[in-house]
This record gives C-alpha cells, structure tokens and sequence, in this order.
C-alpha cells in the first residue's frame, strides 16, 4: 500500500471510529486529552505516519533519481542506491506499523464502547469500583470488614529480659 494511500486509509479509519472529522478530532485530542486518552494516541500515531509518508516519498524520489532507465550508475551511486532502498524498506516498515496500531486502537474503542454498553457492563463498573478500594487480606472474607491499620510501630520484644 503507498503511504499516501496509508495515511488515507488511517483517516478513514479513525473519522469511522469517532464519528467525526479528522480536523474536529485532532482539536479535540489536544484541548480535551484526558477525555478520550484513545483519541489522543490514534492521532500522535497519525502523526508519526505522517512523518513516515513524507520520508517515504523523499526516499522513493531519491532512488528513482539515482535509477533512472538507460543510466549506468557511477561507483560511489552505488552506496547511496543501497542506503535509499534500505530507509525506504525501514520507512515501509514503520508504516505497517503505525497503520497496525491504529488498527489495535480502533478496535479496543469498538470493544471498551460493547462493554459500556452490553451485558457485562455492570461487572466491568463492579470490578473497576472495586479496584480502587483497599486490598482485603486473602483470609478474611468479603463481607467482613478489613482490620484498619496499626496506629505506631509495634514494640519490640526481642531486647526484653
């Protein structure tokens, strides 16, 4: 996939997640980030693709420059040759990734949204009301209160006669 074609498709994907456009969104992620933290992440891996789709073009230019058809390269053009293909196989690469982990955030919305919403959201709610509280000691059963705490450091008996 180009990487014009990527950073297209990670628009898509992100305006279908959220609902609105990409420009409403990237305001949205920085004036309100601990709002949607999921927002915030998609959009600074659009960023990062952005980059990328930029180094990929300069890459691809530079190879096609120094590549031409009917042109013999020079010595030293040879180095310079293997340098741009690898950046731009590294530059490929970091694409898929960006596009994977915009993928895996797309769908952990899509799954944190079922679960707000579906028939196990009432365990969710209990378990994460739960998780804030205290830790219980294994041994003591959940209806029975936990002992509050020592006031002051114990005594020691290790030094009595």
């Amino acid at each position: 996939m180009p990487d014009a074609a990527a950073l297209e498709h990670a628009d898509t994907m992100i305006e279908k997640a959220w609902g609105r456009p990409i420009a409403e969104l990237e305001k949205a992620a920085i004036r309100r980030p601990v709002e949607g933290p999921l927002l915030r992440a998609a959009m600074h891996i659009r960023g990062c693709l952005t980059v990328v789709s930029n180094s990929v073009a300069v890459h691809q230019e530079r190879l096609h420059a120094l590549t031409q058809p009917g042109h013999v390269p020079a010595f030293y053009d040879l180095d310079r040759i293997t340098e741009s293909a690898s950046a731009l196989r590294t530059a490929h690469a970091e694409s898929n990734t960006a596009m994977q982990a915009i993928r895996h955030l797309v769908d952990t919305r899509e799954l944190a949204l079922q679960a707000q919403h579906g028939p196990d959201a009432e365990r969710v709610k209990a378990t994460s009301a739960r998780s804030t509280h205290a830790p219980r000691p294994l041994a003591l059963p959940a209806e029975r209160p936990a002992p509050p705490a020592a006031a002051g450091p114990a005594a020691s008996t290790a030094n009595r006669r």
